[in-house]
């Protein structure tokens, strides 16, 4: 059974009501007027596209004005856009490896990570102290995501030169990403932190790379949004549940991890990741330090600390030293209310109870 206090570990749709004809009345008013919100965020949409959006239930955004509600979940229309076009033209080979996160999960250690045991043949961890990859390029620029990378604006990149195990990153939810990672032998890793720290990480970053056009967040706004479901690839607790139904029903398909348990064991959690990943570590590797190797280089604080992830910019537009603020377990506890803990406690209790999802929160 789920249990509601948050000092216990606590196990882990609904859509919400909209006045749909008010709010498409509303966007094509504030087309008409010229709205440079609007036109900041859409301004490169075909028309035909923003004709789809006026279909689509809105809400508040939260770096940008709006979010959608797309094929059940909340995102924006640059991503919804990139969505369309992975859907459509991507093909999966076989030992195609993609990395899946809900946002602020620690998708940029599971890059890091996943990348160095894949490649450690070729950049050997121990050794590679001045020339490895890590040191100088940025996880998201040596594991692409398909919607902010591969396939913004639409794009539809030649994948066909890249190396076996292709190596790519997703925050899209199971139900959207399934139908195009159906050949046999891919592998899927989905990293999931616990509720309370992944909504204090999003609220720091989204209010650091918002535009200036688009007010900021408070806390007690973004807090009611994120009880409700509507943040970035969310319902959360759909995004969760999917991922980990299907770690449950294809275990050799898809590797359910557990950022706090990475935080408390991270050698442990590698040697499953490097197995899962058909890669395991030899016994002469482990003496040779290899895996603690990899933690060291791929450690918060290693990365945290490397030039191009203090001034390079590898997702879009925005500063990589944004990626890197705590990366600590239970910092929630610095900004929720006793009434907002025991709010997200109950949501958590109630959308996850059951599922023998469990976190850890200290």
């Amino acid at each position: 059974m789920a249990s509601s206090s948050i000092t216990k570990t606590i196990p882990i749709m609904a859509i919400p009501n909209f006045n749909v004809c008010h709010k498409l009345e509303l966007i094509k008013e504030e087309a008409k007027s010229g709205d440079p919100k609007l036109q900041g965020e859409e301004e490169e949409l075909s028309y035909e596209f923003r004709e789809m959006l006026e279909s689509l239930p809105k809400e508040r955004g939260w770096r940008t004005r709006y979010l959608y509600l797309f094929q059940g979940f909340w995102c924006q229309s640059k991503e919804i856009q990139a969505i369309m076009s992975f859907q459509k033209h991507f093909k999966s080979h076989q030992n195609d490896v993609v990395l899946a996160t809900i946002p602020k999960s620690g998708t940029t250690w599971l890059k890091a990570l996943t990348f160095t045991v894949l490649n450690r043949h070729r950049f050997d961890p121990v050794s590679s102290t001045t020339d490895h990859p890590l040191l100088t390029s940025n996880p998201h620029d040596l594991v692409p995501f398909f919607e902010y990378k591969l396939y913004a604006n639409g794009d539809v990149p030649d994948l066909s030169g890249l190396a076996s195990p292709r190596t790519f990153a997703t925050h899209v939810p199971f139900g959207s990403l399934k139908d195009s990672i159906e050949e046999p032998g891919v592998k899927v890793v989905y990293l999931c932190r616990n509720p309370f720290d992944t909504f204090i990480s999003s609220w720091h970053y989204i209010n650091n790379i918002k535009s200036e056009a688009v007010s900021p967040v408070s806390l007690e706004e973004g807090f009611d949004l994120y009880c409700r479901g509507v943040i970035g690839f969310g319902p959360f607790w759909e995004h969760m549940l999917g991922y980990w139904k299907e770690s449950l029903r294809t275990p050799e398909k898809v590797l359910f991890l557990r950022y706090e348990d990475l935080k408390q064991d991270i050698e442990s959690n590698l040697k499953k990741l490097a197995s899962f990943l058909g890669v395991p570590f030899t016994e002469e590797e482990e003496q040779k330090g290899v895996v603690h190797a990899i933690s060291d280089l791929c450690s918060f604080e290693n990365l945290k600390k490397l030039e191009v992830n203090k001034s390079s910019k590898s997702i879009k537009n925005f500063e990589n030293r944004h990626l890197f603020r705590k990366g600590e377990v239970s910092d929630w506890v610095n900004y929720l209310s006793p009434p907002q803990a025991e709010r997200l406690s109950a949501l958590v209790d109630d959308k996850l109870g059951g599922s023998d999802l469990t976190f850890r929160y200290n």
